[in-house]
């Protein structure tokens, strides 16, 4: 043993002591010193490191195992630190180490560790002495083992070799991390000594072995692109320079001029950019901190270089635990965090090239979350390893190896370069372990200190951030569209997020109090620095590169989000962070173009471009990224507009948007940058955009909670949301300090405020709602802001959708009836820092396009819509609600328009140029427009216009000439040398190219201001002249108290009311002015003068107009032919028209029923040779089978011992009454005693539509022509109803027949019950021959082949001959017994409701009857054995029977089913069948099962009471009325049955089971009528559904009476003094007491035979409750608990996919191979065998249901909400959950009543996998 330990260790064995085998008693400490002596002997310090053999076994590793658990016993007594030191925590500690101590008992302190005796040295020794060597044997094993292959990728199969090989020596050093602290400790000691490692690694002295390894270890540093530092061959000595690392310390120097080096490591820059990054990269490295970060490493402990082989080898997992499981040691855990950033670089190289970057990222992670959340420790190595300098650059150098070439702005010169986002390192999120730990440590206030005041590392990470800049830049498409559309863009939005935002938002949250504004002044300085030097780079001087659009600005994000910061929180003046003037022109422009870019995307003009265009515009405004994309660029462009010129901020907005041309009071214009059909939708977008940039206040001066109350309403206001979309949509600061975390308490106490909760509802489609909040009214009323709704939509559908809620909610509660306009809401007040940007309101260039536009609508020129005014509206309010208060001046100002001539307006405020009049406008336009031709007459006019254009009056206006002359201004104010910059080709970029028709001046009469425009829009609104009146003339009041409820809400004459009275309110001069203006009365509009070309589109239009409503009344006329096919297709009872008719009616009148087809749409009779039919879906059911006896439905099984077995199942009793009864009679006689069915029966529905078969057959044939995807099979002749759309799966041919028969066969007959006896006899006894080939006959063929195939044969087949007639008799008729069943299950059990059901509407069991008559004709029982005579006849002599003993005898008539005889009767008539022989056969039927119900009666009582009955009847036998007593008839029945041996052997035990209760007259009355009850149900069905009478109403206990007189059992003189008696129904065919014992007789014959079977096979009274699924527990904990460890009882494997049927209660796997069954998976199989193919199961893992359905499946929905009323799918967000017993109805519902196909919609093929 200890040789073989030994030699594990290595070196030339020493002479053995002899060591007694380690069961014995041996002093442990003796073996330890032996072994000391052993290992210290010279000859062994080199150790030979030939690996042994017995490495591969695993001996040493006991035996090593055995010494460790001598030292753990000896230390239990006396070390508390070693199961302590279990206790410490190793999750990502905040610090919890340091309080663990006070949680720990006295022995367990900190501070008396001084008194606690040390662990026995000599206990210890070997550890020390073993250890060293064990795990440099492991680290040789690592050496020798890795392969560097050629690829630079090692094969991973070699690598999981030798990790396969080392498990068992990893795991053991696993297992002695878990002996407690001071085994830890040793380990920690063993693995950081120096010494140690040095003696035994260093390669040098004479063994070859040693030499071996050492060089296959620095082959694979210098292979991974590092180097050994003493190489001193590669690296000339340097002197440390002041930045090194504390690596590059040691005494030897990185080499920051060294990039030969580099190159090696980063061959992966191809495609020609290779020069680029190289020349990238030298700028970096000089600036940034020294190589030796990215290439040095030298170990120099066991730690170092077991770390370093962890990560060669990818971080195996076992390697992972060994290494966390030794954090609990404090020394242990500062070694491996600082050895962890020494091979921090070196990780990320590994991770580059790694092929299964995902897992390795997560382990990576899990290592460094443990090491890096820790903030004392952060601390400690960001001090003492430049962990900032080390993670900054790092992240540099990984992203330089995908930098591509900037193309933005200048193509071919631009310095800038970006990163390539096509790369697998920013597809694959390769870069995420790296970020997401600069992002951890960023969140420890000390670490960000540092880095917020190192300005070196702030240049480095601005250089890091401007990689982002400017990526995945889209060009846009002119001419074709693009061939292939590329995703980088996911890519690109995720790296901005996690790479730039969160780092940022990390930062920000450490600046929040006024003492940090030093740290938002550095990264603002150094951000600004980063900008100019982009700007540069990308030569930018003024104008943005036209059709280039990039999302990506994070270096503008950064800066806008640290002044926001700064102004909020630090108390800033935003003024001393700004630059000048030029830059922030420069720095609006991109945000700028990003806003018109979006614009242009929804105008449709980068169609060319793809979807992925119309992507990046959702993911930008998208609530993940909004607060770090469009709300910082917003506030940006906010900060930007409040320090510029206004009238230049205004007009580059409109040049942006490519709208200047559209800004003229001509008719028509020619834009040169924009197609006519963008120019509107483009024109709506520079006004929103205006209207979002003035009342945005998220960064000017709102609150947290003033924020999110914002957002929540926005959200609430489109639509009503589910706790968790609220949750997921509403952007919460990204970084988890700031303190609106979703499910905070603000959020809920917001929700709270603002929404009221929707409880889950069920419509009655069967489509189910989730819990849902909706905005409380208030809000509507008052919070509704489609400001922030417009900015916070992904889709522009939702903008509507808030609209059309609004305008719903003003219906609603009387406010406001028509169409409103978005109501107008007062602002938060600006933050007096950016009171400025209301300059933008007050500017003579916004004035002048609001003019113009005002203008423009009233005379109706092109393009322009509600929503053009309904902004232009918004702005004029914005401006009058913000306007400088220095109005005081008013007289003076009005001078008159003599002292301007050269501008439109007098000055700037909004509230005077309202009410200025401007007379004439020279304008450009084209020679054609209509304004040139009306100055042509040489007359008067023309000389007064000339000398009007002389006198200067008229106003030119040039937006573009307007904004260079600004840019001019502020250029030249900002830098003396202004010359440098004016570029004068681009003026002329905006005149019109040569190809447009040539421009003229025209000079147009105008004659308005604001003020008169604004009140002729009201009349043109309105349609009335004069509809504006001031409402201040009437009523004073209006001017002083300004908030009238009555313009809140309302449409444009509302809004225009509102400004004019603000309008009058600012100014008394405007007062005055609106007051004059209505005096006037105003002359109409006149019309316009329409050109020919105008007239032609009008023609086209009103051409188009009558088209739509010639189509409107077309299908306005289909839809009420519809209906009202439907109303009589739902009405009739049954599609054959067989209403009863008076009898009073002396001529019949022949109509036969008449059918709509709904696929040719004609009518007609049903005829032999062009038969109509039903469309039908046939479906096996086992619903039926289900039924149990108790009344509470089965719980699922949620314990070992609960479990559910199907033995008391309505299926299963049937089965096994049907085996027996076929043990001991004849096969074909037991298939007539019984019905099948109630497992795998069919059911037929219908929707209640007809059609011609042979439509239907061409409609089959264009389906499957037909190559769309449809949720059905055509091959199995499954489509979809033509009409409604109800799935469905054959036709079902309907029975030529008139309405003449029904009346003949209606009427009552005098005739005695005896002669309808013999007629039924008769007509039973003719042979029906098939009908001769008519198309009719076929197809009843083909349905009835259609019926049998839904069912599998084992549901078919139970005859002992297989193929025997008989199997397809008993099948027949028990398709209807399952019919009408279901029927009665569906009216809820009985049939008190009355009236026709709603499947009763629709039923086509009349059809059905036809169909499975005539094929039941074909089998005539022969006479001899037909149960009729039984039941109607004596035989003579009884003894006969007995005498062929041999040959099995047949089914006794009491054992028979009543409901099979009934069916099987009514069958075997011709059809129709005429009333009186139906009534006939039910009385005879009766008398039977009355007779049934008296021998049950009688095996329940006990001995004396039987005795007692059998005298009291006696004595009234001889009474007139002896055959209606059931007293009489009782005790007659016992007598008959005394003489066999029914009623012996009733031992003790039997009497024991035998009920107490005394019989009273009034229970045996109950039990005989409960027992009649079932059949007298079904028989009542049956008549309703042939003879279409109506099913009366009644009480539940008058059930028995109504249904017996309503078939005519009970004679019509029956007085109803007495209490009614079910015997009074009877009416015996013959004498009742000699049929009685007839029957009686041949039971009595079986029990002398089978004396203990006799009871068994009686017909027991019915006893079964409707069907239930299976109850479910209240929380899902439970079930998930039980199940989803569970295993499988057939494969005994914890499926991965685990379900439960919920009818029955089995555990399943879903898409388990392993239970596969001849490629049918478990659940596919099971719902052949529980439901005959359709299943419900409850998937453990999601919480969902899932129907299978025959070959299909689909999601159903969860029954288990959430509090807030939401499903969990996959069980994602974690929530409790709780049943919802209403939608657990709603599927129970579904399944009992098999409309799962025609509920659920989403349906697909599960090809036998699930």
């Amino acid at each position: 043993m200890a040789a073989a330990a030994a030699a594990a260790v290595g070196g030339p064995q020493p002479p053995q002591p002899e060591l007694p085998a380690p069961g014995l008693a041996l002093d442990k400490a003796a073996t330890a010193a032996h072994l000391k002596a052993a290992l210290s002997r010279p000859d062994n310090r080199a150790g030979a490191l030939k690996l042994p053999d017995s490495w591969e076994e695993t001996d040493d590793v006991i035996w090593i195992g055995w010494a460790g658990d001598g030292i753990r016993d000896g230390i239990g007594s006396q070390d508390c630190k070693s199961r302590g030191g279990v206790l410490q925590p190793a999750a990502g500690e905040n610090g919890l180490g340091r309080r663990t101590s006070e949680l720990f008992c006295k022995r367990h302190q900190i501070k008396s560790s001084s008194n606690i005796p040390c662990v026995p040295k000599d206990l210890l020794m070997m550890s020390e002495f073993v250890l060293p060597r064990f795990i440099f044997c492991l680290i040789q094993y690592l050496r020798e083992g890795y392969n560097e292959p050629a690829a630079d990728v090692p094969s991973e199969k070699d690598l999981n070799k030798v990790l396969q090989l080392l498990e068992p020596q990893i795991s053991f050093l696993e297992d002695l991390t878990k002996m407690g602290g001071a085994m830890r400790s040793v380990l920690t000691q063993v693995l950081t000594n120096q010494q140690n490692y040095k003696d035994l690694t260093s390669g040098l002295g004479e063994n070859a072995c040693a030499k071996k390894s050492h060089e296959k270890y620095l082959i694979a540093l210098k292979s991974s692109g590092l180097t050994y530092p003493e190489d001193k061959l590669v690296y000339g000595l340097q002197e440390p320079s002041a930045g090194t690392s504390t690596l590059a310390v040691q005494g030897f120097a990185g080499a920051t001029g060294t990039l030969g080096q580099l190159d090696s490591s980063d061959e992966e820059d191809q495609d020609g950019s290779q020069g680029l990054g190289k020349r990238k990269r030298v700028k970096l490295s000089s600036s940034t901190k020294d190589q030796s970060i990215m290439d040095v490493l030298k170990h120099k402990s066991f730690l170092e270089e077991l770390l370093f082989w962890t990560i060669k080898y990818e971080f195996p997992q076992k390697m992972v635990t060994f290494l966390l499981n030794m954090l609990p040691d404090q020394e242990y855990k500062v070694a491996f965090t600082k050895t962890f950033v020494q091979h921090y670089a070196f990780i990320m190289k590994t991770l580059k090239k790694s092929h299964e970057s995902d897992t390795m990222s997560n382990r990576i992670v899990h290592i460094s979350v443990q090491l890096f959340s820790n903030e004392e420790l952060a601390r400690q190595v960001t001090e003492e390893c430049q962990l900032l300098d080390i993670m900054v650059t790092v992240l540099l150098y990984m992203m330089e190896s995908c930098l591509i070439k900037s193309e933005l702005q200048d193509e071919e010169n631009s310095l800038h370069v970006v990163v390539n986002c096509g790369e697998a390192l920013l597809k694959n999120n390769t870069y995420w372990p790296l970020v997401s730990d600069f992002i951890n440590i960023l969140s420890h206030q000390s670490v960000a200190k540092r880095f917020l005041e190192d300005h070196g590392l702030l240049v480095t990470w601005m250089n890091f951030v401007s990689f982002f800049q400017g990526m995945n830049l889209n060009k846009r498409e002119l001419n074709e569209h693009v061939e292939f559309e590329s995703q980088t863009y996911y890519a690109a939005f995720a790296a901005e997020l996690e790479a730039c935002a969160q780092p940022m938002w990390g930062l920000l949250s450490h600046c929040k109090v006024r003492e940090t504004q030093e740290y938002t002044r550095n990264v603002v300085r150094y951000c600004l620095e980063a900008l100019q030097d982009w700007f540069d780079a990308i030569n930018f001087v003024d104008e943005p590169a036209p059709n280039q659009v990039t999302f990506h600005l994070p270096l503008h994000r950064y800066y806008a989000m640290f002044l926001s910061k700064a102004v909020k929180c630090q108390e800033l003046d935003l003024d001393s962070v700004l630059p000048d003037q030029e830059m922030l022109m420069k720095l609006m422009i991109h945000p700028l173009q990003i806003q018109a870019s979006l614009a242009e995307i929804h105008s449709n003009m980068w169609v060319r471009n793809g979807l992925q265009i119309k992507g990046q515009a959702m993911t930008y405004v998208q609530s993940h990224f909004c607060n770090s994309m469009i709300d910082p660029d917003i506030y940006l462009l906010q900060v930007c507009a409040s320090r510029l010129d206004p009238d230049y901020f205004i007009s580059s907005v409109f040049e942006r948007f490519k709208v200047v041309d559209l800004l003229t009071m001509a008719s028509q214009h020619q834009n040169t940058v924009l197609d006519a059909e963008h120019e509107r939708s483009m024109l709506e977008g520079a006004l929103t955009f205006l209207v979002i940039l003035l009342s945005l206040r998220l960064h000017l001066g709102m609150s947290d909670d003033e924020i999110l109350r914002a957002e929540m309403v926005a959200q609430l206001c489109m639509n009503d949301r589910t706790h968790s979309s609220l949750l997921d949509l509403i952007p919460e600061n990204p970084n988890p300090k700031s303190g609106i975390i979703p499910g905070s308490y603000s959020f809920e106490s917001v929700l709270s405020a603002v929404a009221d909760f929707k409880a889950p509802v069920f419509e009655p489609g069967g489509s189910m709602q989730q819990g849902m909040y909706t905005p409380k009214a208030e809000v509507w009323d008052q919070e509704f802001d489609p400001v922030m709704v417009i900015l916070r939509t992904v889709y522009r559908r939702d903008v509507q959708s808030a609209m059309d809620r609004y305008t719903a909610f003003l219906k609603q509660s009387g406010k406001f009836p028509g169409n409103p306009w978005p109501p107008y809401k007062k602002r938060t007040p600006l933050h007096p820092s950016y009171k400025g940007l209301m300059r933008l309101l007050h500017c003579k260039t916004l004035h002048i396009v609001l003019f113009t536009l005002l203008y423009k609508i009233l005379m109706d020129h092109q393009n322009l819509s509600e929503h053009v005014l309904c902004m232009v509206l918004y702005l004029i309010e914005l401006g009058l609600e913000n306007s400088a208060e220095e109005e005081s001046d008013e007289e003076a100002s009005v001078c008159g328009p003599e002292r301007c001539h050269d501008s439109w307006f007098p000055g700037s405020n909004l509230v005077s140029n309202m009410r200025h009049f401007i007379n004439y406008v020279r304008v450009r336009v084209p020679e054609t427009a209509p304004e040139v031709k009306r100055d042509s007459p040489a007359s008067t006019s023309s000389d007064s216009l000339s000398s009007l254009h002389n006198s200067g009056t008229a106003q030119v206006f040039s937006l573009v000439a307007e904004r260079r002359k600004k840019f001019q201004e502020i250029i030249n104010r900002s830098s003396s040398e202004a010359n440098q910059v004016v570029r004068p080709k681009t003026s002329n970029k905006w005149s019109a190219p040569g190809s447009a028709p040539q421009l003229t001046t025209a000079i147009l009469e105008i004659k308005e201001s604001i003020l008169s425009l604004l009140i002729k829009l009201h009349h043109k609104l309105s349609g009335k002249q004069n509809s504006y009146y001031p409402p201040w003339l009437d009523d004073i009041e209006v001017l002083i108290q300004p908030e009238i409820p009555k313009y809140n809400h309302g449409d444009g004459i509302t809004a225009v009311e509102r400004i004019l009275l603000k309008a009058a309110l600012q100014s008394r001069m405007n007062k005055r002015i609106i007051e004059e203006i209505c005096r006037k009365v105003t002359p109409p509009v006149p019309p316009k003068k329409i050109t020919a070309a105008e007239k032609k589109t009008l023609d086209k239009e009103e051409r188009r107009q009558k088209a739509r409503e010639r189509q409107q009344k077309l299908l306005a006329e289909f839809a009420s032919r519809q209906k009202s096919f439907m109303e009589t297709a739902m009405d009739v009872d049954s599609p054959e028209n067989d209403i009863p008719m008076e009898i009073a009616t002396a001529e019949p009148q022949v109509s036969e029923a008449v059918y709509d087809c709904v696929i040719c749409g004609q009518s007609g009779p049903s005829s032999e040779d062009r038969p109509t039919g039903l469309v039908v879906l046939l479906q096996a059911s086992s619903v039926l089978g289900q039924c149990r006896d108790n009344i509470e439905p089965k719980k699922l099984p949620i314990t070992e011992e609960e479990q559910i077995y199907p033995w008391d199942t309505c299926a299963a009793v049937h089965d096994v009454r049907l085996s027996l009864l076929q043990r001991y009679f004849k096969d074909s006689s037991c298939l007539l005693a019984v019905s099948i069915g109630w497992e795998g029966g069919v059911y037929v529905q219908t929707c209640g539509h007809t059609l011609h078969i042979d439509c239907h057959k061409s409609y089959m044939e264009s389906l499957r022509n037909d190559q769309v995807l449809q949720g059905f099979s055509v091959d199995k002749g499954e489509f979809t109803c033509p009409l409604c759309r109800q799935f469905a799966n054959s036709v079902l041919p309907c029975y030529p027949g008139s309405n003449v028969e029904s009346n003949l066969w209606q009427r009552p007959s005098n005739r005695s019950i005896q002669d309808l006896i013999k007629e039924v006899e008769e007509l039973q006894g003719r042979p029906g021959a098939f009908p001769s080939e008519t198309n009719l006959s076929k197809e009843m063929e083909s349905v009835m082949k259609d019926i049998k195939n839904t069912t599998q044969k084992k549901y078919r087949d139970y005859s002992k001959t297989p193929g025997s007639p008989d199997n397809d008799f008993l099948f027949m008729y028990s398709v209807a017994r399952t019919n009408l069943e279901l029927e009665l299950i569906h009216r809820g059990g009985n049939l008190c409701s009355g009236g026709a059901s709603t499947a009763g509407k629709r039923s086509c069991l009349n059809q059905l009857f036809h169909v499975l008559a005539l094929h039941m004709r074909l089998y005539s029982i022969d006479s001899e054995y037909n149960p009729w005579r039984k039941l109607t006849q004596l035989v003579e002599e009884m003894n006969s029977q007995q005498g062929n003993e041999e040959q099995q005898p047949e089914v006794p008539i009491l054992y028979h089913d009543v409901t099979s005889l009934l069916l099987i009767q009514i069958l075997m008539m011709p059809q129709p069948l005429r009333k009186d022989h139906f009534t006939c056969i039910v009385k005879v039927l009766f008398t039977l099962l009355y007779t049934q119900a008296l021998v049950a009666l009688s095996v329940k009582c006990n001995e004396e009471d039987r005795l007692a009955w059998k005298h009291m009847g006696a004595l009234k036998k001889n009474a007139c009325d002896a055959e209606k007593s059931y007293e009489v008839l009782l005790s007659f029945v016992i007598s008959e049955l005394s003489k066999g041996k029914l009623y012996h052997e009733e031992g003790t035990q039997e009497c024991a089971m035998v009920s107490p209760i005394a019989w009273s007259p009034e229970s045996m009355e109950k039990y005989l009528q409960d027992f009649c009850l079932p059949f007298l149900r079904i028989t009542s069905l049956l008549q309703h559904h042939l003879f279409g009478e109506d099913l009366p109403s009644c009480q539940e206990e008058e059930e028995f009476s109504v249904l017996s007189s309503c078939l005519g059992l009970l004679p019509t003189f029956y007085q109803t003094e007495h209490p009614f008696i079910s015997a009074s129904c009877l009416d015996w065919p013959v004498p009742a007491f000699d049929i009685i014992s007839q029957w009686c007789f041949e039971i009595n014959s079986f029990t002398e035979r089978h004396a203990e079977q006799g009871k068994a096979l009686l017909i027991q009274e019915s006893r079964w409750k409707l069907p239930h699924l299976l109850q479910l527990p209240e929380n899902y904990n439970t079930i998930f608990q039980y199940y989803h460890r569970k295993t499988c009882s057939v494969c005994t494997k914890v499926p991965k996919d685990p379900a439960v049927c919920l009818v029955c209660g089995t555990f399943v796997c879903l898409k388990g191979l392993c239970c596969k069954q001849q490629s049918y998976c478990e659940c596919v199989l099971h719902s052949q065998n529980c439901g005959a193919g359709t299943g419900i199961f409850l998937l453990i893992n999601a919480s969902v249901i899932i129907i299978i359905r025959g070959h299909r499946f689909c999601l159903w929905g969860s029954v288990y909400l959430d509090a807030h009323g939401e499903e969990d799918r996959d069980l994602r967000r974690g929530k409790p959950l709780y049943i919802c017993k209403e939608r657990y109805k709603v599927l129970e519902q579904q399944w009992i009543s098999h409309t799962f196909d025609h509920i659920n919609k989403r349906w697909g093929p599960h090809y036998n996998g699930l």
